[in-house]
């Protein structure tokens, strides 16, 4: 991506009219044509084959160094409570990650006190009743529930009438079921989310090949509706009948 300029040295061509010919000026004035460095790092440049001066390309370090700011990439992380993201430039982070109990505000990682905590999102956590529910990578337009939902104690695969009543009582009362759209963007951002389920105390997805998860979004099917369900290890897509059982993972709108 570094710059280039290109030399163009009036030539005559007889099928060129005169007129513009005679508006072409040539010059061997090296600043004139871009050539202003006395030197180049590491002979990295062209020079003016008129003169010393050089016209010089950018290295690799200075390219980051320009570019990455205008990334947003801007960030140390190195305070407290506080971590780097999973991406970084030359160095620098677009976002922070807090620790368990902090938020972001005010470009640092601040403690949220119990009193602080109302239902609702907090940055990219989703509270209800002083604990965390969900997560969301930032930018996200919803959140996803920090676990499986389960019936009782043990069994985690529902039918999906269950599964749409269970999942609407997440999130204080307005949780869903995500869309076929929405598992799209979670299966897109798997691992991420996974590494952010444990770090607030939830569980990854499930790994199992055969496993998949209820999704909102209707599967026309021979002249009855049934629903699209996805696996979350290989983002296969089937339909599930709703006398069948899956997982269950509910969302909520970040807004």
């Amino acid at each position: 991506m570094n710059n280039f300029k290109f030399l163009l040295i009036g030539t005559s061509l007889s099928f060129i009219p005169l007129t513009v010919n005679a508006q072409c000026v040539a010059t061997q004035d090296c600043a004139t044509l871009g050539y202003t460095e006395t030197s180049c790092n590491g002979g990295k440049g062209v020079k003016c084959p008129f003169g010393n001066k050089w016209f010089c390309f950018e290295t690799e370090e200075e390219f980051k160094t320009r570019l990455c700011p205008e990334l947003g990439f801007t960030l140390d992380c190195s305070g407290k409570n506080q971590t780097g993201s999973n991406y970084s430039c030359n160095g620098k982070y677009n976002y922070c990650n807090c620790h368990d109990g902090y938020t972001w505000k005010n470009g640092t990682c601040e403690q949220i006190k119990q009193t602080q905590i109302t239902d609702g999102a907090i940055g990219d956590l989703y509270y209800c009743n002083g604990q965390i529910e969900g997560i969301r990578i930032p930018g996200m337009e919803f959140f996803v529930y920090i676990k499986d939902l389960k019936q009782g104690s043990l069994d985690s695969l529902m039918l999906w009438n269950t599964a749409k009543t269970e999942s609407s009582n997440t999130f204080c009362g307005k949780g869903r079921l995500p869309t076929l759209e929405e598992t799209e963007i979670m299966y897109m951002y798997n691992a991420t989310l996974n590494t952010l389920f444990l770090a607030v105390g939830g569980y990854t997805f499930d790994h199992d090949e055969d496993e998949y998860y209820w999704t909102s979004s209707i599967y026309e099917f021979y002249g009855r509706q049934d629903h699209y369900i996805r696996n979350m290890l290989n983002g296969d897509t089937s339909h599930g009948w709703e006398s069948s059982k899956y997982l269950v993972r509910p969302v909520v709108d970040a807004h």
